[in-house]
């Protein structure tokens, strides 16, 4: 790391590590919150950023059965967000792998590699678990490092001490390069634990900054402590949807960054350095923001999307004297919009004989086809759901 790019930072301080050709630098920054100067255009983009949060937080108040949509765009932001680390895998990937027919989804294109759909499918995991955690636990170190167990179990990365932080030291820079040649060094072991217990202390403090602005410090705070050995990234953008949901920011998860972040990656990366660099607040905050307006709008068209194909599905079964259990299994699409017959006789506790009928007259009505040709173990999917999702 080159101490010369940071000699000058506010946002922290350097420190040298050992002595002779092992030594490296280190940046530990310093604990929350910033001073962060008035600005007229971060007012501006905090107003633009708040009213569509709370547009957002009104549409979600306000559907009839909003936790219907909650699956989609969990499964959205987690293929997102494990793309910014490098995996391949896309949504329907997802649903394929865990309706356990991937291999059938080869028709359009190979599929990708295993290990970056059960990436994927462990950020779902993790995501699931940390919301339901929260109605007996706030967001803390502690429940950081629960995710982080469940993000890593059985992937690439899971040697390294999954719900564990780091007890050796970790740099970012390009593949192979050592550490003193990395482009950002986060603080050793020690000033590391330091910096945990203070970011901590920070999530629980009362602040006067608003609540979206105190989001950007953190995100930028736990990416620079760097506190696991890997998915740090993923981590830091998962805590951001949990912590809008802790505060009341919003009444569901309806709202991920990683889109924007995917996005704009480069943009992305380059300001969370340019904090560390340069002190660069201002632009950091005002990039997150936006980033919070665009997601609040996206996420409220694709919602409204999503409910508009639910309603439409039901006028059309209901128009067709559709049973309560066609209607159930219209409904579950949106949890699980690849599916098997097998799947339907189990979720639905119904016969081999019912879950075909049912899923035939799903077919009959457009709402699911056949994907692919196999003799045996066929799968159907909703792809108008991934169309809305995507």
């Amino acid at each position: 790391m080159n101490p010369e790019r940071f000699r000058q930072s506010p946002a922290g301080r350097l420190l040298q590590v050992g002595q002779g050709e092992t030594a490296y630098w280190a940046f530990v920054p310093i604990p929350l919150p910033p001073d962060l100067s008035p600005d007229k255009r971060l007012v501006r983009t905090l107003s633009d950023a708040d009213r569509a949060l709370g547009e957002l937080a009104g549409l979600g108040r306000t559907m009839p059965n909003p936790h219907l949509l909650i699956a989609p765009f969990i499964r959205r932001e987690a293929v997102l967000s494990s793309r910014i680390e490098g995996t391949q895998a896309d949504l329907t990937d997802l649903y394929a792998y865990e309706a356990g027919q991937l291999p059938l989804f080869t028709e359009v294109k190979p599929p990708p590699p295993e290990a970056d759909v059960k990436e994927v499918g462990n950020y779902v995991r993790a995501m699931e678990y940390g919301l339901k955690r929260l109605d007996t636990l706030p967001v803390s170190l502690r429940l950081l490092r629960e995710l982080h167990a469940r993000l890593m179990e059985g992937v690439r990365g899971e040697h390294a001490t999954p719900g564990e932080f780091r007890r050796s030291q970790n740099w970012i820079g390009r593949p192979g390069c050592t550490i003193q040649d990395a482009e950002f060094v986060p603080p050793p072991v020690p000033e590391m634990q330091e910096a945990l217990d203070a970011f901590e202390k920070y999530l629980h403090a009362e602040d006067t900054y608003p609540p979206l602005i105190r989001l950007a410090f953190i995100h930028y705070q736990f990416e620079a402590i760097h506190p696991f050995l890997d998915g740090n990234g993923r981590i830091g953008r998962l805590a951001i949807t949990l912590l809008l949901v802790n505060w009341d920011l919003l009444p569901l998860p309806l709202l991920y960054l990683s889109a924007f972040f995917e996005k704009h990656r480069q943009d992305y990366y380059d300001l969370l350095l340019g904090v560390s660099q340069q002190g660069a607040w201002p632009q950091w905050v005002d990039f997150f923001l936006r980033g919070v307006a665009e997601q609040a709008r996206d996420a409220g068209q694709r919602a409204k999307r999503l409910q508009d194909l639910q309603e439409e599905w039901r006028a059309r079964l209901l128009k067709g004297r559709a049973s309560p259990l066609l209607l159930r299994l219209a409904d579950s699409l949106f949890a699980s919009p690849i599916l098997t017959i097998p799947q339907v006789q189990h979720s639905l506790r119904i016969t081999y004989r019912s879950a075909k009928q049912n899923v035939e007259k799903l077919v009959n009505l457009g709402i699911l086809r056949q994907a692919g040709e196999p003799s045996y173990g066929k799968s159907f999917i909703a792809r108008d759901i991934l169309e809305a999702v995507v």
